[in-house]
């Protein structure tokens, strides 16, 4: 029983730090050209909001009309 314990806490840490990881170029440059975004902004607003695409596209077209 610990053992199956251990392996879940595993799987939440290894979820934990999935969302927690660098935005990998591949993801900034889909958010830039469908938001006009650079790559870089497009990066640094993934690491601010998180990998939740829809919130992290809002953010960036929200963060070009005020630019």
């Amino acid at each position: 029983m610990a053992d199956k314990r251990t392996a879940m806490a595993d799987r939440r840490i290894a979820m934990a730090d999935r969302k927690k990881r660098e935005p990998d170029d591949k993801e900034a440059l889909r958010l830039a050209e469908t938001t006009d975004v650079s790559p870089n902004q497009a990066k640094d607003l993934m690491r601010k909001h998180g990998k939740d695409s829809a919130k992290v596209e809002k953010e960036a077209k929200n963060f070009k009309a005020e630019g």
